[in-house]
């Protein structure tokens, strides 16, 4: 901020305003609010709302970052987009129109969907395989109309132009010169500026002697560029990483070399001007030309050159990426908790203002860390500690504003007698009704467990894997929709024979001796099930391994095994290609990186624990990896078919040897035809068949996993659902490898000069939720599944003491909200923005005066709604879902009006209008998307993968 972004903001204000032939964009909210908050005059912030009404300062994108699009998840990317756009909105009365996706390392199908949703006319990328954009170049195939969805209408595709090979800088080599051309601030120099002023990389000035070479320069490569597009008019990008910190030289070096050119423009062939944008995209619109369409195929993954896959960054600092998805899903729980509890009425001390303080510190580190720099793990350490610093922090503030909600106690209050026991307040953050079980870990093995009724809960204890001295405690529970229970935990004195009591029943542990790796097994001799009402696990005792996975509704058993790899990653230049944080290259294929596996079954009523220990020698006192099977014993009744239906398993990995990139590889039976179908950010899957790449085969047939990827044959599909991004592959047939952790050095320059080389000595714990049935079961499943295992219950404990022990909690139990299967709840909160119903007023407002800080609103509820399935996917699931928000609502009051907005607040859906892009008839087109809406019912129908943003006013 210091060294560069307040320089940029500031330079380029005052430069805009000295000549007005110039233009500019801006893109990310992040530094610019910094700026404006912090830095900007009173008469620059004039100049900047002066500057934006005349369309010379033009922010595109608008988000608080240009997110990350392969290992970002949709809601995050929603979040960053809304507060961005927010920020705009109340402090300008503005609405970005483009996007600038220049960065982000390939390029998703959800994004022009989103981009459509948000009201953006055209969509700008930059970052594809290098072969991909060859060819598109020749075919003059860089811009077209892209259908990202196939469910959804035209309604919501996006023109989209693709930058062609120089990207988003401008040409750096110019013939006459040794030094770059066009850059005559040089490259911003971190943390201080250079003591002499002088930059590196400081372009010649244009002067009476060079100009001539200049403008041949900058003409020769706009005609080059001009080949590869349908229309007369060139996107010429001027800038890159690291300038315009001094838009003075910069501006006054190009005044004059766009004035030469134009004044010859007959001789030259072109003529040049400034532009945003809009200027860009309003030109091509009004020519008129009949573009292709694209489908809703994907520019995953990315490769810069033969043997540069950028497909390492899908798994780099999987810490990181753990913890952005916690936060998100600790947010999501905690607006929905905060909107509840102020609806209809506050129900305590809380302070409004100060909640949402709480709320809003998380949703800016959340939307931070979405940045194509931070999630993807692309950042020096310094840096990644800052953005868990602020994820941190700004959890701990959540955590604490649900606890005061929740366990109905003043932020910060503690008790100092003994405790007896646990209060366990535990919060569904989804809108469904859910069965699932709760771990809590305790410091006694003989308890009882209570609900708020004083009535005995069906739970099991065993020895906790976290702490050898404490207990784990499952405890089963059925939740409604954005609702709590209650329970008591109570530590019990040995045998409660002749008291009420019930003692929580004990699970039995058997453990197995250690098996070395190449053991031979006696062909399933020795096996041993593992069953609820949904699967039987067999594990082979000769190897201490998955054996089979028997699907009991379809009786159909499936030969699967799972095993740790690691590939050996090479860290010297001189030797060949190198795995960096953005980098995957494999020379060989991975190699078995364990001798034995020793196992533990912890068998209880409430379910059974498979615990598998991986060590790199026989003899090892600690291993290096370790699995967690769960199985809970529950029928498959409506409410409890989730967790039937599930095999949950959670992951230890490392710390790693150094240059080694670890891997779950599960191998199966199924004849998959080595075809893998992964999702973009958790809105829709892409089917991913091998392709037999010349060069670097292993790596370029990675994919990024955000939430699901399946392997199937016709008969069964085995899913794997995710709590954070991965790598994903499969290399051969019925098989499917994930990418839990790696371990880098290498010793390229410039990843040492960024200290970008991902010796990262981390554990990692991450858990995937495995399903397997057939395609109709788990087509219904995995929608549902994946956002159940994102959004799991919020456990709130606070410590019991005697006289809290014998009082029963009568909690408030206002009406659930429940919506329909197959629609979730994408956010229920309350913004805080302050901007008005009526666009024209607002304006008016802005215009009159400037007030310091607005006031937070609290009377406008913000839903969005997402229906979660393709068209045609399901027989039942897939069908429109109609809800009325006066009965889904009715538990926070009476609604008195509801207000469809535009996906991130800015519009009324009523008055916008995109702009139409002409394109081939009887190309493809989606499903027919909703109807015409009348505006303000209260009845909604959300058709096949729509997400609808709504305002809803309640009664006051």
């Amino acid at each position: 901020m210091r060294a560069y972004a307040a320089n940029v903001y500031t330079t380029v204000v005052e430069e805009l305003v000295r000549g007005r032939q110039r233009r500019f964009i801006a893109v990310e909210q992040e530094f610019f609010r910094l700026w404006w908050d912090g830095v900007a005059s009173e008469q620059q912030k004039q100049q900047v709302r002066q500057l934006l009404d005349e369309g010379r300062l033009e922010f595109v994108l608008g988000g608080q970052v240009m997110h990350d699009e392969a290992v970002t998840h949709l809601d995050d990317q929603i979040l960053q987009l809304t507060e961005g756009h927010g920020f705009l909105y109340e402090t300008f009365g503005i609405r970005p129109q483009f996007s600038w996706h220049v960065d982000p390392f390939g390029a998703s199908a959800t994004t022009p969907t989103l981009f459509a949703l948000a009201g953006f006319n055209a969509h700008l990328i930059s970052r594809i395989d290098y072969d991909l954009k060859d060819a598109m170049q020749e075919a003059q195939g860089l811009q077209f109309v892209w259908h990202g969805s196939p469910s959804l209408s035209e309604q919501q595709e996006i023109y989209t132009h693709v930058m062609d090979l120089y990207s988003y800088c401008t040409p750096s080599h110019i013939p006459f010169s040794n030094r770059s051309g066009f850059y005559w601030n040089g490259v911003a120099v971190f943390p201080e500026p250079p003591p002499d002023g002088v930059y590196p990389n400081m372009s010649e000035p244009v002067t009476v002697d060079n100009i001539h070479l200049y403008a041949e320069a900058l003409v020769a490569n706009v005609k080059q560029r001009a080949a590869w597009f349908r229309t007369p008019h060139v996107l010429w990008p001027w800038g890159c990483d690291k300038q315009f910190f001094n838009a003075s030289v910069q501006f006054d070096n190009m005044d004059p070399l766009l004035e030469y050119i134009n004044n010859r423009s007959a001789q030259f062939g072109i003529s040049v001007q400034y532009a945003t944008l809009n200027d860009y995209f309003q030109a091509l619109h009004d020519f008129n030309v009949t573009w292709d369409i694209r489908d809703h195929h994907d520019f995953l993954p990315y490769s810069s050159e033969p043997q540069q896959a950028w497909t390492g960054f899908f798994t780099s600092r999987s810490t990181l990426k753990g913890l952005a998805r916690q936060a998100s899903a600790l947010l999501y729980a905690g607006e929905s908790m905060f909107t509840r509890y102020m609806w209809p009425h506050p129900r305590g001390t809380l302070d409004p203002t100060w909640a949402l303080q709480q709320l809003q510190q998380l949703r800016w580190a959340v939307s931070e860390v979405q940045h194509h720099d931070a999630i993807t793990g692309t950042e020096s350490p310094k840096v990644k500690n800052m953005y868990m610093e602020h994820l941190s922090m700004g959890m701990r503030g959540v955590h604490k504003l649900m606890a005061s909600i929740a366990l109905d106690r003043p932020p910060g209050s503690g008790t100092d007698t003994r405790p007896v026991g646990y209060s366990a307040s535990v919060y569904n953050p989804l809108a469904w009704k859910i069965t699932t079980i709760i771990t809590l870990t305790v410091a006694f093995p003989s308890v009882s467990v209570t609900d708020e009724l004083g009535r005995p809960v069906s739970a099991q204890i065993q020895n906790s894997t976290k702490d050898p001295s404490a207990y784990d405690l499952l405890i089963l529970t059925t939740i409604p929709g954005l609702s709590y229970r209650h329970y008591k935990v109570r530590r019990t004195r040995g045998d409660q024979a002749g008291t009420r009591e019930l003692v929580t029943p004990r699970a039995n542990t058997l453990k197995f001796s250690r098996k070395l790796r190449n053991q031979t097994s006696q062909e399933g001799k020795l096996l041993v099930p593992v069953m609820n009402d949904c699967y039987t696990l067999l594990f082979d005792q000769d190897t201490n391994m998955l054996h089979s996975i028997q699907d009991r509704q379809s009786n159909r058993t499936v030969h699967m095994t799972q095993e740790f790899l690691e590939y050996r990653a090479n860290g010297d230049v001189k030797q060949g290609p190198i795995s960096d944080n953005y980098l995957f290259a494999s020379n060989d294929t991975a190699e078995p990186s364990w001798e034995a596996v020793g196992m533990e079954m912890v068998v209880g009523t409430l379910a059974t624990d498979v615990r598998q220990y991986f060590y790199r020698n026989i003899t090892d006192q600690g291993y290096i990896y370790s699995i967690h099977t769960r199985l809970a014993h529950v029928h498959p009744s409506l409410a409890g078919e989730l967790l039937c239906r599930r095999i949950e398993q959670q992951y230890q990995v490392g710390p790693l040897d150094l240059n080694r990139e670890a891997i779950l590889r599960t191998s199966s039976d199924l004849n998959s035809q080595q075809v893998l179908y992964s999702d973009n950010n958790g809105y829709q899957m892409q089917r991913r068949p091998y392709k037999a790449f010349k060069s670097n085969p292993i790596p370029r047939n990675y994919y990024p996993m955000v939430q699901s990827a399946f392997i199937e044959d016709d008969k069964s599909r085995l899913v794997l659902l995710a709590e954070r991004p991965h790598g994903v592959s499969s290399q051969e047939n019925g098989q499917v490898e994930v990418m839990l952790h790696r371990r880098l050095w290498n010793n390229l320059v410039w990843d040492l000069n960024y200290n970008l080389t991902l010796n990262d000595t981390s554990v990692v714990h991450p858990v995937l939720w495995l399903l397997l049935g057939p395609k109709s079961t788990t087509t219904a499943l995995r929608p549902r599944s994946g956002v159940a295992l994102q959004h799991r219950p919020v456990v709130l404990l606070k410590e019991l003491t005697d006289e809290e022990e014998t009082a029963i909690h009568r909690p408030h139990h206002p009406w659930p909200v429940t919506l329909p299967p197959s629609l979730h709840l994408q956010v229920l909160s309350l913004p805080g923005w302050q901007y008005s119903r009526n666009h024209a007023q607002h304006l008016k407002n802005l215009q009159r005066g400037h007030p310091e800080k607005p006031q937070v609103n609290l009377q406008r509820v913000l839903l969005r709604l997402h229906h979660l399935y393709e068209a045609g996917e399901d027989p039942v699931l897939s069908r429109p879902a109609t809800v009325d928000l006066k009965i889904a609502l009715r538990g926070l009051g009476s609604v008195v009006a509801v207000e469809e907005r535009s996906l991130t607040g800015t519009w009324d859906v009523q008055t916008l209008q995109r702009w139409h892009w002409r394109t081939k008839i009887g190309q493809l087109k989606g499903h027919p998307t909703s109807p015409p809406r009348s505006p303000g019912g209260s009845i909604i129908t959300v058709y096949p993968k729509e997400i609808r943003t709504f305002f809803i006013y309640l009664q006051q």
